[in-house]
């Protein structure tokens, strides 16, 4: 799998992090942590998944500590150029979510960040066990937020119908993986309910909140076609600022925000 992102990560930031649905919708998730965060100074915060480092910096530059990580070496390659002088805040590190058990921190955290899909990677059985290994590094009421890709998209429903691409309607709303096209390369991605999520992680952790990501503003893969209808964009950008305290609609979005607090 760390091949397939390695490959990724050439073309991360122009594809997703730098395009007009990738700045709406990471929008929506800053909006929530900040709302997370408010009442909080200099947390120690583990991101896992952090991609070319974009969302680090984000919280590195809100006062906080961050060690971020990602199985990709070439990820974190990149993510380290953009590093500042000013930022002794902010380590990257490669790290296999998978190996959290296994892998000694000089300090416990107050967060567990995961942005855009980073869970998707794990299986049912790698999920509940990332679940039981993160209540061990987690300091009291610490707190795990994940942005998560559920099993119905209804953008994206309707955007097969449209295309006459029945057999892929509904395509992640299955119990098996996905084989999910990287750059080239199939990578393994399961969908997960707000419920699923609750039901991996009961053990250790009760849900604070869910909120949508992507009710109305598109997947990312729709960037060329939006990329020339920006005032329609705009709008469906709007409609999501507006729904987006409704949780019930995160089941039915391209992603969802889910806080978990350890009990």
């Amino acid at each position: 799998m760390n091949e397939a992102f390695d490959i990724a990560a050439i073309a991360y930031d122009d594809v997703f992090t730098h395009s007009h649905i990738g700045k709406y919708q990471r929008e929506l998730v800053y909006y929530s942590l900040a709302k997370t965060l408010s009442t909080h100074k200099n947390l120690n915060i583990l991101e896992i998944n952090c991609g070319t480092g974009h969302d680090a910096i984000w919280l590195a530059n809100k006062g906080h500590r961050i060690l971020a990580t990602d199985i990709s070496s070439q990820m974190i390659t990149i993510a380290k150029t953009k590093l500042s002088s000013n930022q002794n805040q902010l380590e990257f590190r490669q790290l296999d979510i998978n190996a959290l058990n296994e892998t000694h921190f000089d300090d416990s955290f107050d967060l567990i960040f995961s942005n855009f899909g980073g869970l998707n990677c794990l299986s049912p059985i790698q999920l509940h066990t990332f679940f039981n290994s993160a209540s061990k590094i987690l300091k009291p009421e610490g707190k795990i937020i994940g942005v998560i890709m559920p099993k119905n998209c209804l953008f994206e429903n309707i955007y097969f119908i449209l295309k006459r691409n029945f057999k892929n309607v509904f395509r992640r709303n299955t119990k098996n993986s996905i084989a999910v096209n990287v750059d080239g390369n199939l990578v393994k991605t399961w969908y997960y309910n707000p419920k699923n999520i609750r039901k991996f992680s009961k053990n250790n952790f009760r849900v604070n909140k869910v909120r949508p990501i992507g009710f109305f503003i598109p997947p990312s893969y729709l960037e060329p076609f939006f990329k020339k209808k920006l005032g329609l964009l705009r709008l469906l950008n709007r409609s999501d600022r507006i729904v987006k305290h409704f949780s019930f609609l995160s089941k039915y979005s391209d992603h969802y925000l889910i806080s978990l607090q350890s009990k």
